[in-house]
C-alpha cells in the first residue's frame, strides 16, 4: 500500500521491500537530526500489523515465541522471535499488549505467513488471530518526542522511541497542524537503526541466521522459559557452544562516492582483494555524524581488531556480538 505521505513536497519513495513509504523527504541529514534530537515521525505504514485477541492470547503465545509472555504486563513493549524447527529465524515481532489486544508489527510483507502459521498452532485455545494492515499504520516517534498520542491507540514505548497503532485513515493528518513536527523519511531512521547496532530480519538475517549471533539473547529470546520450536538449537548453543557467525558494525572509508550494498562481501585488508570472504555487509548508511556506517555479520574467529575491506572500501569493525 502506498502511504498518502508520498504527497508531501520532496517525499522520495524507500526502495525494495521498505517501497511505499518515504526514503526521505529531501534533506537526509536534517532528518536524522531531527529524529535524533526528538522531533518528528517516521512513516512505518509499510509494516505489517497482526493483533490477537481472547482471554488465552497470552499464554498461548507464550508457548509459541522465543519472549516469556504468559505474564506481560498490559502496556509493557517487548519484542520475540518465531523459530524453525533447526532454530533459524522465521519472524521478529514487535509487540505490546494493550490489557485486551496483542499488537504486533512486522517485516512488510510478512504478515500472511505468519498468520497462516499461527492460524495452523491454535488448536483449542481461546485466541483469535487478525491481520490489521489494511486498517492500522504504525508511526514512529523518537525518544524524547514530546507530541501527542492521539487517545485509544496502542503504543510500544522503548529506549529508541514510541511505536504508535493509528488508524491508516488518519496518516494524511499528521502533517496538518505541526504537532508532530516535520515527516522523516526511513533513511534516517535506519541510519540510527545502524548506529544503535538493532538488528532487522531480512537484512541481518539469512536462512541460516541464528539469534546468538545477532545479540538477540535477552532482549528477544528468554532463556529461562518454556518448550518452544527452536529452543533445543537455543539451549544448545547457550550452554556447549558458540554461534559460528557474530554480529559487528563497522565503520567505512568516508572517501569512498558509494556505500557497499547488502551481500558486499568482507574481507582481510590485508589479503587484498582474492582474500578469503569473512562474512558481508547486512546494512549500509550515512550518519550524520558518524559518517558511512554498516551492520555486517563476520566468522566468530575473524579477530575483533582487524582490518576488513568491502568491495575496495575500508571498513573497522566494533564489536556487537562476542567472539
Amino acid at each position: 500500500m502506498k502511504s498518502p505521505l508520498l504527497s508531501l513536497p520532496g517525499a522520495v519513495s524507500a526502495e525494495g521491500v521498505d517501497e511505499g513509504v518515504a526514503g526521505h523527504y529531501g534533506d537526509l541529514f536534517r532528518e536524522q537530526r531531527s529524529l535524533a534530537g526528538g522531533t518528528g515521525f517516521v512513516d512505518l505504514s509499510h509494516r505489517g500489523v497482526v493483533t490477537v485477541t481472547g482471554e488465552d492470547r497470552l499464554s498461548w503465545l507464550h508457548l509459541l515465541l522465543t519472549q516469556h509472555m504468559s505474564a506481560l504486563p498490559p502496556g509493557q513493549a517487548t519484542e520475540a522471535l518465531i523459530l524453525s524447527a533447526n532454530g533459524h529465524i522465521e519472524h521478529a515481532l514487535y509487540l505490546v499488549d494493550d490489557g485486551t489486544t496483542v499488537w504486533a508489527h512486522v517485516e512488510p510483507g510478512t504478515q500472511d505467513a505468519l498468520v497462516a502459521y499461527l492460524e495452523s498452532m491454535k488448536f483449542f485455545y481461546r485466541a483469535e488471530v487478525a491481520d490489521r494492515t489494511a486498517d492500522t499504520a504504525v508511526v514512529h516517534l523518537p525518544a524524547g518526542s514530546i507530541a501527542p498520542v492521539p487517545e485509544g491507540v496502542a503504543v510500544r514505548e522503548t529506549p529508541h522511541g514510541r511505536d504508535l497503532f493509528l488508524p491508516r485513515a488518519d496518516l494524511a493528518a499528521l502533517t496538518e497542524d505541526g504537532r508532530y513536527g516535520p515527516a522523516v523519511g526511513l533513511l534516517a531512521y535506519e541510519a540510527l537503526r545502524v548506529e544503535g547496532h538493532r538488528p532487522r530480519v531480512g537484512f541481518e538475517t539469512d536462512h541460516r541466521t541464528i539469534p546468538h549471533e545477532l545479540g538477540w539473547i535477552g532482549s528477544a529470546v528468554h532463556l529461562q522459559k518454556g518448550c518452544y520450536r527452536g529452543q533445543e538449537t537455543v539451549a544448545r548453543v547457550q550452554n556447549l557452544g558458540k554461534p559460528p557467525r557474530r554480529l559487528v558494525f563497522l565503520h567505512l572509508d568516508g572517501s569512498e562516492v558509494h556505500l557497499p550494498p547488502r551481500g558486499t562481501e568482507l574481507r582481510l585488508a590485508d589479503d587484498g582483494p582474492d582474500g578469503r570472504k569473512l562474512g558481508f555487509v547486512t546494512t549500509s548508511a550515512r550518519h550524520h555524524e558518524l559518517g558511512p556506517i554498516a551492520l555486517a555479520l563476520v566468522k566468530r574467529n575473524v579477530p575483533v581488531d582487524a582490518r576488513l575491506v568491502a568491495d575496495g572500501t575500508a571498513a573497522a569493525q566494533e564489536t556487537v556480538v562476542e567472539p
